[in-house]
């Protein structure tokens, strides 16, 4: 069993959030006619919009606990961690495919943990070195069979999208980071609310960029692509963004560093699956050695945080 009992739940948050950051990958492949970035800014937009919404009531009370350090970081998080990883994330998708990009930025857990193993009641790296092996293994593989697949012989766009799937991941590793640490500093703000003002400053932000990014594609499409872009990119900012991320803070809270950036793996399976699923084939062998990888080294990585059942801390817990 877990020795911290806040670990079970912390990990039920942080699945859920990963089954609803899935869908990211998906969005830039059904929107074709729009760049990682433009489709970027039109999620953030109705990212916005979904939290302004749903703060409009609470605005004045949430904002009057916050002092300017927090809004400074609201800026920083929300300018790396949506709007340039997530511009970085539609370019990689675009250019090679869901489960490269996925894979690559499903190196994550290896950089948090990494980035976390001095905090308190993390694991020792020596303990975790065979599943930041497999994770790191995993990448390299699926790399390696980007750049020599056949069915995308453009060996330079399958080199800058492999350099924006790593982008992403040094991008959203910071994120991951420096946003567990600020909301342990952030204790009168939920988690929920937390998610919510990043909305509202990601917004703010592509509500700036909209017309520099979007104003060309204006005349180029009718009502009807334009519908379809608003839908795809609200379901995802909805799902995505304000659920996703409303589970995220909270497995943040719960969860030491370490693991938290373990239970990310879960987005880079939900992706794959939705990729398939998309594509309608099955994983080849150098896909499933790579997810095979992944999936072991997270299994290793939860095994570490257990605590045998005869662990006197664990029965000092239980006694009445």
């Amino acid at each position: 069993m877990f020795a911290d009992r806040s670990l079970p739940k912390g990990i039920v948050y942080g699945v859920c959030a990963g089954l609803c950051w899935g869908v990211i990958f998906l969005g830039p492949q059904l929107t074709p006619g729009l760049s990682g970035v433009q489709f970027a800014v039109i999620r953030f937009l109705c990212y916005g919009a979904i939290s302004a919404a749903l703060l409009m009531l609470r605005w004045r009370r949430v904002c009057a606990s916050l002092a300017l350090a927090d809004w400074k970081s609201l800026f920083w998080l929300s300018l790396i961690g949506n709007l340039i990883y997530y511009s970085l994330v539609g370019t990689g998708v675009q250019l090679v495919g869901i489960a490269t990009t996925s894979l690559i930025v499903g190196l994550i857990p290896v950089l948090v943990t990494l980035a976390g193993r001095h905090d308190a009641n993390a694991v020792s790296l020596r303990k975790l070195f065979p599943s930041l092996c497999c994770a790191v293994g995993g990448v390299v593989l699926i790399s390696w069979h980007a750049l020599i697949n056949d069915q995308r012989p453009d060996t330079a766009a399958n080199i800058v999208g492999i350099l924006c799937a790593s982008g992403a991941l040094l991008t959203w590793s910071w994120f991951a980071v420096s946003n567990a640490r600020r909301l342990v500093q952030v204790t009168n703000v939920s988690a929920h609310d937390w998610a919510l003002l990043m909305g509202v400053m990601t917004g703010a932000q592509s509500l700036l960029l909209a017309a520099p990014v979007l104003g060309s594609q204006v005349g180029t499409y009718g009502i009807s692509e334009w519908l379809h872009f608003l839908v795809v990119a609200g379901g995802v900012a909805l799902l995505s963004s304000v659920v996703g991320g409303a589970c995220w803070n909270q497995a943040s809270r719960l969860l030491p560093l370490a693991l938290s950036g373990q239970v990310l793996v879960i987005e880079t399976l939900a992706a794959l699956v939705f990729g398939f699923l998309w594509e309608r084939r099955l994983p080849d062998g150098y896909e499933l050695a790579a997810i095979a990888l992944l999936v072991s080294g997270v299994v290793w990585c939860l095994n570490c945080h257990r605590t045998p059942l005869h662990s006197p801390s664990v029965q000092l817990k239980h006694r009445p």
